[in-house]
């Protein structure tokens, strides 16, 4: 599906790279792909690593696009929608900003039927992402098809229901890498308070992620119970998830997913004022 398509990028950061990659990896042609970008390095690499088409500014042979990838900064997004309105033909657009409404920009593209709200996470940089995808109303099924497709050249995704349930997304796996991360690093930390190498200590502490993701990933049961089977009464695990629960860490951790939503929705309002 994707091989037919042509493809135009508005910004061209780490984002749109993960997606150009992921598109030629799947059989869409450099010659398929048009990217815009204000900053010369950045066309430059992408010229050189990718072989597309980049240009400092919109023009009519970025707008005839089949599919807009709107990858710009939240706060960018509204003069950049406001540069690339004139251009604009019966596209699909995927915008991959935080916060940013389907009703804001529906509004600042004229009423334009034809849009997805998308929020990916940088894992999309190794292939791994996650992202989360929510549709203007009445949008086509072929149009779902190909917001999908775009989304699994680096990933995998999830379909939402409407802005509330994207901030949603952005808090847990848009925002979710930060809170892996985060988690690691107090593992290399203890690591080295107890004796270990730093080296050790990043190799165990990844390792140990990457293998209990893809262990709850394979597995049908509730991680409840994956957990519960490494948690033997009295025992290390018991000893290190009494001491956290004692801290209260797993109701500090939801509140911080409740904050990371209340944000989203707070960019929503700020930058979709007239």
């Amino acid at each position: 599906m994707l091989d037919t398509l042509t493809f135009g990028f508005l910004g061209g950061g780490n984002m749109a790279t993960a997606l150009i990659g992921g598109l030629i990896a799947r059989g869409v042609p450099a010659t398929s792909i048009r990217v815009v970008d204000p900053f010369e390095d950045a066309r430059a690499r992408l010229r050189r690593d990718h072989g597309v088409h980049a240009s400092g500014t919109p023009d009519a042979a970025f707008g005839a696009s089949d599919v807009l990838v709107l990858a710009v900064k939240p706060q960018q997004f509204r003069d950049a929608a406001a540069s690339l309105a004139p251009y604009l033909a019966d596209n699909l657009i995927v915008s991959v900003a935080a916060g940013i409404r389907l009703s804001d920009m529906q509004r600042w593209f004229g009423g334009h039927p034809r849009l997805v709200r998308a929020m990916p996470n940088t894992p999309a940089l190794a292939g791994l992402g996650m992202t989360g995808l929510a549709a203007a109303p009445g949008l086509g099924e072929r149009d779902r098809a190909v917001a999908g497709a775009l989304a699994e050249a680096v990933g995998k995704c999830e379909w939402v229901e409407g802005d509330a349930q994207i901030d949603a997304v952005t808090a847990i796996s848009g925002s979710g890498p930060a809170y892996v991360f985060y988690f690691i690093e107090a593992m290399e930390k203890a690591a080295a308070e107890l004796g270990l190498s730093a080296a050790q200590g990043r190799a165990l502490a990844v390792e140990t992620f990457r293998g209990a993701a893809a262990l709850a990933a394979q597995s049908a049961e509730p991680v409840s119970v994956l957990r519960e089977r490494v948690t033997s009464k009295g025992g290390t695990t018991y000893a290190a998830l009494t001491s956290m629960q004692a801290a209260g860490i797993g109701d500090a951790f939801v509140k911080a997913m409740h904050a990371a939503a209340a944000r989203a929705t707070e960019m929503g309002a700020e930058f979709g004022k007239d």
